[in-house]
């Protein structure tokens, strides 16, 4: 059945999957890879951390960690 749709506004930054109609398979494929050390990725409003001397190994002899194909 075809989708009757109207005026569409996207606002987005990162990525997704948008879909009109009809629709058997949709399988959005992504992939990343974050280094953080001692009191990175802390949330709130008061955040003390005393971390002292912190050091992050960011080395990555293997490169690929996760490869993505698409089956099309």
């Amino acid at each position: 059945m075809p989708a009757i749709v109207g005026p569409v506004q996207v606002n987005s930054v990162g990525g997704g999957t948008l879909n009109f109609g009809d629709s058997f398979y949709i399988s959005p494929k992504d992939t990343g890879k974050s280094h953080g050390g001692s009191g990175s990725f802390n949330t709130g409003n008061f955040i003390n951390a005393n971390n002292g001397l912190s050091a992050t190994n960011t080395i990555d002899p293997d490169v690929n960690d996760q490869n993505i194909t698409a089956n099309e």
